[in-house]
This record gives C-alpha cells, sequence and structure tokens, in this order.
C-alpha cells in the first residue's frame, strides 16, 4: 500500500462531512471491479460512488469488507432507479441496496433521475425522507435534477436535498446550475467530471496548463472543479490515474485560469445529449 493522499473534507448542509473527490463505479463490477475498488481504496479513496444501475454495489461492499478499514471511515453513496419512484418500491429498493453491500446504512442516496413525464420524483423524495428517518440513510439527494425540480420538492416537503449530483466537465461548465445548487446550499457534484473519451484531456489550454504546473490534464480538470466548489467523481480502472486523480491539493490554479477553462463550453457539449428535462431513466 502506498502512502495514502491527505483529502480535504467539505461539509454537507446536514452536517456530515464527505471527502471532497471521489470514486465512481460505473461499468467496474465482479471480480475485476472489487480488484479495482480495492486498489482505489488503498490509495485512500473513501468516497465510493455507485448505483443500482451501474451493477455495482455488490463488488463495491465486497471491496469495503476485504479492505480491513472499518465501515465507518467511508462514505458510501447509491442512487435510485427511475422505475422504483413509487414510495413503497423506493423505500424496498433502498433496502435491497443496502443488503446488496452488506452495510448496515447509506452515508447518501440519490435519486437518480428526476424522469418529469412520469411526474413521481416528488413522491420518491418522500420516500428517502422516510428512509433517514428510519436511519438507512444518513443524508438524502438528488441527481440531474433543475432549478425547477429541486423547487417542487424542497417546497411540498421543506427538506432541501444535501447533495445535486449532475454532469460537468470543461466542455459542459453548467455556471447556472451550480450558482442554482449553492443558492440553496446544496453540494453539487460532478459525474464525468473529465468528459466521455479524450478530447478535454487534449485540449490545447488544459494541456498547457498541465506543463505549467507540472501535473497531467486530468489533473488541471479536477482542480478546476475543486475550486468551483464542485466535488467531483472520476472513474478509473487505471492504478495509476486512480492514484493521479487524488494528486490535485499541492497546487491553485488562477481565478483567471478557471475562468479560461469555464469558456470551453459547447453547445453540443452534454454527454449522449441527455437533458433532464427529457432523458428517462425506466431501467
Amino acid at each position: 500500500m502506498i502512502e495514502t493522499r491527505k483529502i480535504p473534507n467539505l461539509i454537507l448542509n446536514d452536517g456530515h462531512l464527505l471527502p471532497s473527490i471521489g470514486f465512481g463505479t460505473y461499468e467496474i463490477r465482479g471480480n475485476r471491479g472489487v480488484d479495482q475498488i480495492l486498489t482505489a481504496i488503498q490509495d485512500g479513496y473513501r468516497l465510493i460512488d455507485t448505483s443500482t444501475n451501474y451493477d455495482s454495489e455488490g463488488a463495491v461492499g465486497e471491496a469495503i469488507r476485504r479492505s480491513g478499514i472499518p465501515r465507518s471511515k467511508f462514505f458510501i453513496t447509491s442512487k435510485l432507479p427511475g422505475k422504483y419512484h413509487h414510495y413503497e418500491d423506493a423505500l424496498k429498493m433502498i433496502q435491497e441496496s443496502i443488503f446488496r453491500m452488506g452495510i448496515d446504512y447509506l452515508d447518501l442516496y440519490l435519486i437518480h433521475w428526476p424522469n418529469p413525464k412520469r411526474g413521481l420524483y416528488l413522491e420518491a423524495w418522500q420516500a428517502l425522507i422516510e428512509a433517514r428517518k428510519q436511519g438507512l440513510v444518513r443524508s438524502i439527494g438528488v441527481s440531474n435534477f433543475t432549478a425547477e425540480h429541486l423547487d417542487k420538492i424542497i417546497s411540498e416537503t421543506s427538506v432541501v436535498p444535501a447533495v445535486n449530483q449532475i454532469e460537468i466537465h470543461p466542455y459542459w461548465p453548467q455556471p447556472k446550475m451550480l450558482a442554482v445548487n449553492q443558492d440553496r446550499h446544496i453540494l453539487t457534484e460532478a459525474w464525468s467530471p473529465l468528459g466521455r473519451g479524450s478530447k478535454e484531456l487534449s485540449e490545447p489550454l488544459i494541456l498547457d496548463l498541465a506543463k505549467k504546473y507540472h501535473k497531467n490534464a486530468g489533473q488541471i480538470i479536477l482542480r478546476w472543479h475543486y475550486q468551483r466548489g464542485i466535488l467531483p467523481i472520476p472513474k478509473s480502472s487505471s492504478v495509476f490515474h486512480q492514484r493521479d486523480n487524488l494528486d490535485i491539493f499541492d497546487f491553485a490554479l488562477s481565478d483567471d485560469e478557471v475562468a479560461q477553462i469555464n469558456q470551453l463550453n459547447r453547445l453540443d457539449g452534454r454527454v449522449d445529449n441527455q437533458d433532464p428535462n427529457e432523458y428517462e431513466e425506466f431501467d
């Protein structure tokens, strides 16, 4: 085991602490997935992000058991699939996620997508509130919610999500949604924080900054997230990339450099054009 990095903590609006960078487990599963997650844990990751739809909950639980590190040292997140937005279904699914991981509770549970055409996300949110009351979940939040979706659940329940996990990367910086979350004291997490593919990692601006700070392109992008008050959830099956992604706390971009990266925004920057007002997740 290499010496683990010191990762700063962030505080949620409900008072719970979580690490300022997490490890994503999309398409990381099976025996190989357990090994990859275990390596990430050994390198210092404690925030592990999974989902029922990632089919990685079992691998996450197994890696945590094999690590020998107490459960209390981890911050485990999972997410509610779209087909389980009905109240009773949502409560059962939360229990199923806990059973699959072999743990007693989840640190954070999110509604994965609002599926607004079905109009059940308020019912799902009410189930998450009940799950928190029952001690199944410590913090509750949402993913891919817009201002309209957030305001509906807040106005109807008076419970503000602790987290809104949304798509953010240099081609899709989302300044308006970041401000929406900040105005409501909701922490913004970023999925696909490095984008998809290698285009953003090959941007001349990113490469110039990497050369200036003696870092790689991924580290520049993750530092950009951190300085914007965003918690990135990068996924990597590579041991070397896993380690590099943690090594972002010993330098700082200037305000102007952060602004320059913001300007890389593209109209077609969204991954697979997944607009939360239109995209429906039913799996």
